[in-house]
């Protein structure tokens, strides 16, 4: 079991798609154990895209996440990371597949509905800029007895 980060940017938030993003999760036997929408503060969005410092797209990217709420998730299961990626589908929404999220709802590479961590080391970063441990919550779904026990 490993536990990724998935961010509902500005315009997923403000198409109304968060319910449709946290129904596939759930569709697909991950369970959400921290939730919250938020403003993000400069600060917070510059320690996020840290790795972005510097290139062309990096001032637009933080008045971007800025403008308006998002929606932060800890996202847990058996290979969670994978299959969240594979969920978002590819950073292009033109290159992205039919039937995942960033195929069906992204407009344009800067405005792609999610955002998904791509490693244990990004999730474990990006949970921890965005949640305190008092933020997740302990439960089990009803299937992940016949999931995870077999």
């Amino acid at each position: 079991m490993e536990t990724t980060f998935l961010m509902v940017k500005p315009d997923g938030v403000q198409r109304g798609v968060v319910g449709e993003v946290i129904s596939r999760i759930e569709d697909r036997g991950l369970r959400i154990t921290a939730l919250k929408m938020m403003q993000i503060e400069r600060e917070m969005a510059e320690e996020h895209y840290a790795e972005h410092e510097g290139k062309d797209f990096y001032g637009p990217l933080l008045e971007y996440i800025t403008s308006g709420p998002v929606v932060a998730m800890a996202v847990k299961g058996k290979s969670s990371i994978s299959m969240i990626r594979d969920m978002v589908g590819s950073t292009d929404p033109a290159d992205a597949d039919p039937g995942t999220i960033r195929g069906d709802y992204g407009i344009e590479i800067g405005r792609n509905i999610v955002h998904a961590a791509d490693s244990e080391e990004s999730a474990e970063r990006e949970l921890d800029i965005f949640f305190d441990e008092e933020d997740y919550q302990t439960y089990s779904r009803v299937e992940e007895k016949w999931i995870y026990e077999s």
